[in-house]
């Protein structure tokens, strides 16, 4: 185990872009937790397989993921970046794991039994029913003691407590227990257009969702084009003013400026300069890290080098967990 609390964290690589507030909400406080814990964090490709991938934008979106969480913060000298896929043992655990997990107990997971209902069971994927246990396997073959997730995810953490547990209880203390280091409750983005929801790829319109990697006209005219409302003011008022309240969060997650200051600052003014002001400093704070996704992604011998390290360090902690698991169980080794 590290001498310091292990964390582990993943990121699908479903899209081309992460949004602000995937770095408003949780990455932002991934590059903070580096500098405390032995962080590992991974692109989970396997996981996105659960919505029927197309190969080349999969190939292509798993590298952006990792040039952007690079651009954003995470320090590969600090942290074990790597991609999923490249470690065979969350799978081998993983299916240990589902020989441990009761059918209801899995049926009750939030997301299978939400996209179920909606879609259907024959048109739901076996992988959708089975994926929070393999989501178990990502977190225990790191011995993480920490898993840093929102409060939406609390469930999944419960699970992976509970297979841990059942696990250690038949056969041995293998695994560590986790704990959610649930995040601040920091500041949350909501959609553009739809400011009363969270801002999420799932949104009925892109023009809600500021992405990290567009160009700096497109995202200057979706903030300039957000929904507010008929008033003048420019005050922070969730339940009156969600348009406006929702601007100004993302004017001071960005600039590191109080509520009460941002508002002192427009004070007076009217939404269209209250709009630009907030244009030019997402499109400032997003140009460095655009620049620098970009750069690693035209030449990318560096990522596919640093992704090798990270692997082969995740590999490392991972056989262990694994052998010891298959020890534990009987399984015999191989000559």
């Amino acid at each position: 185990m590290a001498a310091k609390g292990r964390v582990l964290s993943g990121i699908q690589p479903t899209h081309d872009s992460f949004h602000l507030g995937n770095y408003v909400g949780a990455l932002r406080q991934w590059v903070a937790l580096q500098k405390d814990f032995d962080a590992f964090y991974c692109i989970v490709d396997l996981h996105a397989l659960t919505v029927e991938p197309e190969p080349a934008a999969l190939r292509r979106r798993t590298l952006a993921s990792a040039a952007q969480l690079i651009a954003l913060g995470i320090d590969p000298e600090k942290s074990t970046l790597f991609v999923q896929s490249h470690v065979p043992a969350h799978n081998q655990v993983a299916w240990v794991l589902e020989c441990l997990t009761g059918f209801g107990e899995a049926s009750r997971m939030t997301q299978f039994k939400d996209k179920s209902q909606k879609s259907g069971t024959d048109r739901t994927v076996v992988g959708l029913f089975t994926y929070p246990i393999l989501q178990a396997a990502d977190i225990l073959i790191y011995q993480a003691n920490q898993v840093p997730v929102g409060e939406d995810q609390r469930q999944h953490i419960e699970l992976t407590r509970d297979l841990a547990q059942r696990f250690n209880s038949k056969f041995g203390n293998v695994f560590t227990i986790p704990e959610g280091y649930i995040l601040k409750a920091g500041a949350k983005i909501n959609d553009l257009q739809e400011p009363t929801a969270k801002m999420s790829k799932s949104a009925t319109s892109p023009n809600g969702i500021i992405e990290i990697m567009d160009k700096p006209e497109v995202n200057l005219k979706k903030i300039k084009s957000a929904v507010t409302d008929t008033g003048k003011e420019i005050i922070f008022d969730e339940k009156n003013k969600p348009g406006v309240s929702n601007l100004l969060t993302i004017y001071t997650a960005l600039t590191e400026k109080s509520i009460s200051e941002a508002e002192n600052e427009f004070n007076g003014k009217g939404y269209g300069d209250f709009k630009s002001a907030v244009g030019e400093v997402v499109v400032e704070f997003l140009r460095p890290i655009q620049n620098k996704a970009n750069e690693l992604l035209v030449d990318q011998s560096y990522l596919s080098q640093v992704l090798k390290v990270g692997a082969d360090k995740a590999n490392a902690v991972a056989e262990k967990t694994l052998k010891d698991v298959y020890d534990a169980i009987g399984i015999v080794p191989r000559a």
